[in-house]
């Protein structure tokens, strides 16, 4: 019996070929963007899953409040792990890291820049699934100057796996012994090292104070503990521990800082979720996002509906073509079960094939959408057993969701109502199926009115004004390997065409590995004053170079001996001073165990600019005049970019032979921060693309059958003389009326969901009418160009065709 199902099923798909090739198109672009987007969820919720002990791992975060200062960050005091570890049995060991910032190691005569480097405890081993390749991993962080490296760094510096003892010569000064080689860390990984270094090596991991957050502290917790609780308990052990330096540090009674609102607590991350759910301040990588994981998510599943209701449609549309099948069928003693079976069968082998060609265009497309994505999925995630277990679930759960309505709908039908004509023919009456269209192109609305919400909070990111000019700017880090030619290199530059100005400074407006410090505005130690403020050692021609506005006051000026004891100020920074602030005194706690202080005179106002995420608002900025080589911003107004590279390179390699060169661009650094939202708009532009895509296949399915069903009507139309635009309103006007309830629906849910997604960002844009009216008219337009095609052809045909059999 079931054989015979699948071979009428298979006759009826190849005697239907252009009804069968809509369903097959239709489901197999929908499988796949299906399949595309649950490899993008697998992997993204897998990261970290690589640590054998991932569940018991958790992340130590810091949350301050000082007044008006908040900090919510990855790294906390150092003094932490050891604390913990050392009080709560519940805790089985603990390891800290701290980002380096890059080494320059010296292979052969070449000098090579490597930036993932960190600082780590000997015991990251035991807490970290790192599997050890060569060395002991109990004394492999152990001594100063050792180093462990990865795999690829092994064979890229010695050639080999086994390096053990040998040395690599860092930033031309500093022999570092190989104690070990672990494999290379997977990708995903919320955090990417090629290099360990001995934290011991570091002050801060032997500093006790409890208000000095620099190292990111992670835990191994035992089996059963309660994290609430844990938590709970940590927090009154720091209050407990740092009581006596609220008084001897911050000359603040412990009571009086937390009755003024003020906290210092800490929260425990599980591992697994840092990557999705964590976006704090002082991150060891880039994170992702759960808010993207569900929108993805959501899409997929709105795509694989989109391509069900097709399939739905387009059988029910076609009754009318097998209504004397089922009506013969019936008269012959056929059994309703029997054709419910048939028609399940016929959409289940349409399934299977669809799903055939799903897994051959993700196999064709997956190259393009890691570049689109940038992962670096493999096509393997895909066969293996429990994802191929889970494909064919799926083929069977689209095959009964698609296929269950119009199996009912057409074994229902009446023999003696099917054999004398009465039978509901094509689009005309079906309430279902109207509501089915609306469905598909609400969905198809919303993910076009998202994609245009987030196409223009981009544009915007791209195109505010952020308070300096971040356009022409050729940035040149590690300049600190110039060392004294520092000053002499940036007056060759000065010289040569195209150059404008150049400022000597590793710190530029673009997210990076920056800390703050702490400040009072009373030359006497009161914590009762004191807040914290990043402070960024820049020179005279800082201000000028990134074309910041001074609001008032004046730049530093090498004419006034004692600007290294003055400092430039922002709008955010001089609220905290009050009115008028040029000329105050502003103290740095430079050693907050002693309460040493250094003062400072505010020479001068910026205006605020965006020197973090557009997530964030401008914090408080000091600006110090102090010489700093980390790096270097040359302003250029040339056309030939390339040739005054090659002008800045030759004369680095002059000056700095045995370094290696590099460049990028200031817009460029900044852009680098919304990579996640870039990737979002290409990856929803695409989808929804192709969800419209999916929906105009089966309006045009649609379409063609109701024309084929009313070919007659239309033929007396016209020979009652209705004219060509008659016949394409006739055709055009019921679904022109779906496309304008799908835009009534679509339009306040499509609000709703991007003015929650954009409640993200500290600036961003606001959702406008035009917006609305805009994704309106391309929906019409395109619904209207997909019936037009048969409608005209139905228009132009010839009457007597169509009434010769009458």
């Amino acid at each position: 019996m079931l054989k015979n199902y699948f071979k009428t099923a298979w006759r009826s798909f190849r005697r239907n070929t252009t009804f069968s090739l809509l369903n097959t198109i239709g489901l197999s672009i929908g499988m796949a963007c299906f399949l595309l987007i649950v490899l993008f969820v697998l992997n993204e919720i897998s990261y970290d899953r690589y640590n054998v002990q991932a569940d018991l791992i958790y992340r130590v975060d810091d949350h301050i409040k000082f007044g008006d200062f908040v900090y919510n960050g990855a790294e906390t005091p150092g003094v932490m792990g050891p604390s913990f570890t050392k009080e709560f049995p519940q805790i089985q060991r603990y390891t800290r890291l701290k980002e380096n910032g890059g080494l320059i190691i010296r292979k052969g005569s070449d000098h090579i820049r490597e930036d993932h480097v960190l600082y780590a405890d000997s015991s990251l081993f035991k807490v970290f699934t790192l599997p050890m390749i060569a060395g002991d991993p109990e004394n492999a962080l152990k001594e100063p100057y050792s180093m462990v490296i990865t795999e690829s760094m092994a064979k890229k510096y010695f050639n080999n796996t086994d390096p053990i003892g040998k040395t690599l010569l860092v930033n031309d000064t500093v022999s570092y012994k190989i104690t070990g080689v672990i494999k290379d860390i997977p990708q995903e990984s919320h955090f990417t090292v090629d290099f360990l270094l001995p934290l011991s090596m570091l002050d801060q991991s032997r500093d006790n104070s409890w208000f000095n957050a620099n190292l990111n502290t992670y835990l191994l917790l035992k089996k059963g503990t309660d994290i609430k609780t844990l938590e709970g308990q940590l927090n009154k052990q720091i209050y407990a521990s740092s009581s006596p330096q609220f008084k001897t540090v911050l000359n603040i009674n412990q009571d009086d800082f937390t009755k003024a609102g003020n906290f210092l607590n800490c929260s425990l991350m599980p591992l697994t979720k840092i990557h999705l759910y964590s976006n704090l301040q002082d991150e060891l990588g880039i994170n992702g996002s759960i808010q993207y994981v569900y929108i993805f998510s959501i899409i997929a599943i709105f795509i694989l509906l989109i391509a069900c209701i097709n399939f739905m449609n387009l059988s029910t549309a076609h009754s009318s073509n097998r209504a004397k099948e089922v009506g013969v069928r019936k008269v012959l003693g056929g059994l309703k079960g029997n054709l419910i079976a048939q028609f399940l069968s016929e959409s289940f082998l349409v399934s299977v094939i669809s799903f055939l060609l799903a897994v051959v265009l993700v196999f064709l497309l997956l190259p393009l959408f890691n570049q689109l994505a940038d992962k670096h999925i493999s096509i393997s995630a895909l066969f293996n057993p429990s994802m191929m277990l889970g494909i064919f679930l799926l083929s069977v759960v689209v095959g009964l969701l698609a296929g269950t309505y119009p199996a009912f709908f057409l074994s229902s039908f009446q023999p003696i109502d099917v054999l004398k004509g009465k039978v509901a023919k094509g689009f005309k009456g079906s309430v279902l199926r109207n509501s089915l269209v609306v469905f598909q192109f609400t969905i198809s609305m919303v993910l076009m009115f998202g994609t245009l919400v987030i196409y223009g909070q981009l544009n915007y990111i791209q195109h505010k004004n952020i308070g300096f000019n971040k356009e022409q700017i050729l940035v040149l880090p590690n300049t600190d390997a110039l060392d004294k030619n520092a000053n002499a290199f940036r007056n060759e530059l000065l010289q040569m065409p195209g150059v404008k100005n150049v400022t000597v400074t590793g710190f530029l407006p673009v997210v990076g590995a920056r800390g703050s410090s702490g400040f009072v505005t009373s030359p006497s130690f009161d914590g009762k004053n004191f807040t914290l403020m990043q402070k960024w050692p820049v020179d005279e021609n800082y201000i000028p170079t990134l074309q910041l506005q001074l609001r008032s006051g004046r730049n530093f000026s090498s004419q006034f001996g004692l600007d290294s004891a003055s400092v430039v100020i922002n709008e955010a920074a001089a609220q905290y001073l009050g009115s008028n602030p040029i000329n105050k005194k502003i103290y740095q706690i430079e050693n907050i165990s002693t309460g040493k202080l250094v003062a400072y005179t505010v020479i001068g106002v910026i205006k605020n600019f965006n020197f973090n995420s557009l997530h964030e608002q401008v914090a408080p900025l000091v600006l110090n005049l102090q010489a700093n080589n980390g790096g270097m911003a040359v302003r250029v107004n040339t056309s030939d970019i390339s040739g005054l590279i090659a002008q800045v390179k030759s004369k680095w390699k002059t000056m700095a032979p045995s370094q290696p060169f590099g460049y990028s661009f200031l817009d460029d650094d900044f852009n680098k921060q919304y990579n996640a939202e870039l990737r979002t708009g290409k990856i929803s532009i695409t989808f929804s693309i192709l969800a419209i895509l999916i929906a105009c296949l089966g309006l045009f399915g649609l379409v063609t059958y109701a024309a084929e069903q009313r070919v007659k009507e239309i033929g007396i139309r016209k020979v009652l003389g209705a004219a060509f635009f008659d016949i394409i309103s006739l055709l055009s006007k019921d679904f022109v009326r779906l496309i304008f309830l799908s835009i009534c629906i679509a339009s306040p849910i499509a609000w709703w969901a991007m003015n929650k997604w954009l409640q993200g960002y500290a600036y961003r844009i606001d959702i406008a009418w035009w917006m609305f009216v805009l994704v309106g008219l391309i929906s019409l337009l395109i619904a209207l160009a997909t019936v037009s095609f048969q409608a005209i052809k139905s228009a132009i045909a010839n009457p007597i065709k169509s009434l010769r059999v009458e």
